[in-house]
């Protein structure tokens, strides 16, 4: 078989078709439901859990699901974007589904997505056709839960086709304006729509004008709601070695001795609200815990690849999919926190629709220098534009211009290596396209 036969490039050949209507989103859900109609409503042979958030899904959700299978649960976990392989967003007990199976999936589904194309004025979207794959997959495994994120949004996102009983919305910041709205408030309106009818609301720690949003929807849909700082929380965190101790505050009590590989105050969040939704789905009370040995267990296994990632030592380079000021500002406390350089080298490269100037300033203090480039990707910001950008916030003499990742990489590596005692570093950040694009190089080196 050559590489353009393989199941995953037919697949990607199809997705790649269906990029144009990401970039005129329709906001309903009339093409994903008549999908899954046809299929017969897959989504309805299993439980589910539902995330979204602006900051911290991904890695709530890959918490959620490792926790879930050290209680002996079988799991499908859907996450977006992905960093090298689509495949890397269907997982089934924590392990991608292979491109065989996802090429099957694909020419079972093919005839029913001509279909629906036939039958509504805009075809199904990119993000529709991989969402009705990833529930079509884990009804025929099939799983016992679906752990889910959110591609964008909440209320018109192709997932919320679930009703989830456990809806998880993390911290809200402005992200997505052109398709959520202007305001934290509006924002929130929309993600607060994955909150359904009884369900139980997970909520991390919000900005006000968020909360009250969300908590407006609980009390229409008459949800359960468990506050993050107030029923559930981060008790104690201490820095360790590839990650961090924790003892968390749980609805059922005080989970102590938790091993978390992953760095960060905001990560220790996201445990938070993962052990909650956990302790919610499965009717976890003031009145008792969740088996300690297997929460330790969930947690000491979780992985978030490109979440502040070491991926290679001498100098140490480090990948983090931070696209917004939120998540940079995250990303600088954590480097700060867990890391000590004698220099940090940064390279960036965002997309146009992002605040890059925001992203920049979360970032100034951290890094010594900055090299901008450009992504692969149709949306990249132009690394001349970034570089205009970076100039005004890190000073001319911090910055440096490379029209490619692979020579900014080099750039980046030959500027933490200059000191004669060593001890650099090099942050790769900006977007998950960049950060996907760096991990294949310097994996396939």
């Amino acid at each position: 078989m050559t590489a353009d036969s393989s199941p995953t490039a037919k697949l990607e050949r199809a997705l790649a078709g269906r990029f144009p209507a990401e970039d005129n989103i329709q906001p309903d859900l009339a093409r994903i439901n008549d999908l899954l109609d046809l299929l017969g409503s897959p989504q309805r042979s299993y439980q589910s859990i539902h995330v979204t958030g602006t900051n911290g899904k991904s890695s709530t959700t890959r918490m959620i699901d490792s926790l879930m299978r050290s209680f002996g649960v079988r799991t499908g976990c859907y996450t977006s974007p992905h960093l090298q392989s689509v495949t890397e967003r269907i997982c089934v007990d924590g392990e991608p589904i292979s491109a065989q199976t996802l090429g099957a999936a694909y020419d079972e589904l093919a005839p029913y997505i001509d279909l629906v194309d036939s039958r509504h004025d805009s075809p199904v979207s990119f993000f529709e056709l991989l969402t009705g794959l990833a529930f079509a997959v884990f009804a025929d495994v099939p799983v016992d839960v679906a752990v889910v994120e959110v591609g964008l949004g909440g209320a018109w996102d192709a997932t919320n086709v679930l009703a989830a009983p456990v809806a998880v919305i993390m911290p809200i910041a402005l992200d997505h304006e052109r398709y959520l709205g202007a305001t934290i408030a509006e924002i929130a309106g929309e993600k607060a729509g994955i909150v359904h009818p009884g369900a139980s609301l997970i909520m991390a720690g919000q900005p006000a004008a968020a909360a009250d949003v969300l908590l407006r929807r609980a009390v229409e849909v008459e949800a359960q709601v468990a506050r993050e700082g107030i029923e559930f929380g981060v008790h104690t965190r201490e820095v360790a070695l590839g990650g961090q101790l924790l003892t968390l505050q749980g609805l059922g009590g005080l989970y102590d001795d938790i091993v978390l590989p992953l760095h960060g105050a905001h990560q220790a969040s996201n445990a938070a609200c993962a052990l909650a939704a956990v302790e919610a789905f499965f009717g976890v009370g003031a009145d008792r815990q969740l088996d300690i040995e297997s929460v330790r267990a969930g947690f000491a296994e979780v992985e978030s690849p490109g979440r502040l990632e070491v991926v290679r030592r001498g100098p140490t380079i480090l990948l983090d999919a931070a696209h917004n000021p939120a998540g940079a500002a995250a990303l600088a406390a954590a480097v700060t926190e867990s890391f000590t350089f004698d220099r940090l080298i940064g390279l960036v490269a965002v997309h146009a629709d992002k605040d890059a100037r925001g992203i920049l300033e979360q970032l100034v203090e951290v890094l010594d220098h900055v090299v901008v480039t450009t992504s692969a990707s149709p949306r990249a910001l132009p690394a001349r534009a970034l570089e205009e950008i970076a100039i005004e916030v890190f000073g001319s003499e911090r910055v440096s211009l490379s029209m490619s990742l692979p020579l900014a990489i080099e750039a980046a590596v030959e500027r933490a290596d200059s000191g004669e005692l060593g001890g650099g570093g090099v942050l790769i950040t900006g977007s998950v396209v960049t950060v996907g694009e760096a991990r294949t190089l310097l994996r396939s080196r």
